[in-house]
C-alpha cells in the first residue's frame, strides 16, 4: 500500500495524472487499479480515472508488485540551449531526439537529466523524474519548453495550462496544399484502435482544437504556423494527418518517406517556435521565440527550389 497526500501542486488535476505523478506509474496502470477498486481517496474508492484531487487529500494505492521507477541521472544533453532562466522558471530550447523526463522503456538524453547535468535545482512536487514538467513535446519535436522551478511556478503554470492561457505557435511543414489555407481542426482524439503507440481523430476521444494558417505554399508542400487551444499527444501531427495533409518527415501518420529521404530528414518537420504566458512570479507577461534549427531550415530550403 502506498500512502500520500496531494500537494498543493497537484490540486485540481485528474486523480489518474495525479498519482501517475506522484508514484512514477504510467497513467494507465493507476487507471487499471482504479478499475479494481484499488485507488482510495480519503478512505473511498475512486469511481473514474478523471475524478478531481484537493490539496491535502489522502492517496491511498494498492500496489500488488513493486513500482519501478525511472531514474533522473545528470548529463550534458548536446543541443539543449537555455532560452531564460530566473528562480521560478527555466525556459529550454528542446533538440529533436531528446524526450522531455525519463521514462521506463526510454534510455536517450532527456531535458529532466540535462538540467540537473547543468546544475539546475528543481523543487516541486511530484514524481522526482518528472520535476518541473508542466508540458511535453513529442521526442521528434524541436523547440521551447518550459519548466518550473519552484513549487508556486508549478502550480501556477499547471493551472495555465490546464485553463489554456498558455500561448504556443508551432511550425510545421505539411504535404500537399491546404484548403482553406487558414482555419479551425475540432476533432477528438484518442487511442488509435490499431496500434498502442498512434493516436488517432476518434469520437470517444478527448477534446482537441487546432488552428492553422498556411504562410508559405511550395510545390508539393506548404509551412503553416499552428496554435494549439489543447494540448494532446500528437495533436498537431494527428489533425493534419487526419485531413491526408501529413507533417512530412512523419511515416508513423502517413508521410512520404521518399520525399524525407530526399530533404535528409530523419523526423517530422514540426517545431516548437513561440511561447509566451503570465510568468508566475512576476505577474507580467513573457514571450519567447525560436527559429527551426538547421535539419529543418536545409529542409525547408530545399522544398523551396
Amino acid at each position: 500500500m502506498s500512502v500520500l497526500f496531494v500537494p498543493d501542486g497537484l490540486a485540481g488535476e485528474r486523480v489518474d495524472a495525479a498519482a501517475a505523478r506522484m508514484t512514477g506509474l504510467t497513467r494507465s496502470r493507476v487507471a487499471g487499479l482504479i478499475a479494481e477498486g484499488l485507488v482510495l481517496l480519503d478512505g473511498a474508492a475512486v469511481a473514474r480515472p478523471s475524478q478531481r484531487v484537493r490539496t491535502g487529500q489522502l492517496l491511498d494505492i494498492d500496489l500488488s508488485e513493486p513500482v519501478r521507477r525511472a531514474r533522473v541521472v545528470p548529463a550534458v544533453v548536446e543541443g539543449m540551449t537555455i532560452v531564460h532562466d530566473d528562480p521560478d522558471v527555466v525556459v529550454v530550447d528542446k533538440p529533436a531526439g531528446v524526450a522531455a523526463h525519463p521514462s521506463l522503456g526510454w534510455d536517450g538524453p532527456d531535458v529532466v537529466s540535462g538540467l540537473a547535468g547543468a546544475g539546475f535545482r528543481i523543487t516541486t512536487s511530484g514524481a522526482a523524474e518528472r520535476q518541473g514538467i508542466v508540458h511535453r513535446l513529442d521526442v521528434g519535436t524541436s523547440g521551447l519548453m518550459v519548466v518550473a522551478k519552484s513549487e508556486r511556478a508549478y502550480t501556477a503554470l499547471k493551472r495555465a495550462f490546464r485553463e489554456r492561457t498558455v500561448d504556443k505557435a508551432y511550425l510545421a511543414l505539411v504535404q500537399g496544399h491546404l484548403d482553406p489555407l487558414e482555419g479551425t481542426i475540432d476533432a477528438p482524439i484518442g487511442r488509435h484502435p490499431g496500434s498502442e503507440w498512434k493516436f488517432a481523430v476518434t469520437a470517444g476521444g478527448r477534446a482537441a482544437v487546432t488552428h492553422y494558417e498556411v504562410i508559405e505554399m511550395m510545390r508539393a508542400t506548404c509551412l503553416v504556423r499552428v496554435r494549439l487551444e489543447t494540448g494532446r499527444t500528437h495533436q498537431i501531427r494527428v489533425h493534419f494527418a487526419a485531413l491526408h495533409h501529413p507533417c512530412v518527415g512523419d511515416p508513423l501518420y502517413g508521410s512520404d518517406p521518399g520525399l524525407a529521404a530526399r530533404l535528409g530528414l530523419d523526423r517530422q518537420w514540426l517545431h516548437a517556435a513561440e511561447l509566451g504566458f503570465v510568468h508566475p512570479g512576476t505577474g507580467g507577461y513573457v514571450r519567447f521565440a525560436s527559429e527551426p534549427p538547421a535539419d529543418l531550415a536545409r529542409a525547408l530550403e530545399l522544398v523551396r527550389d
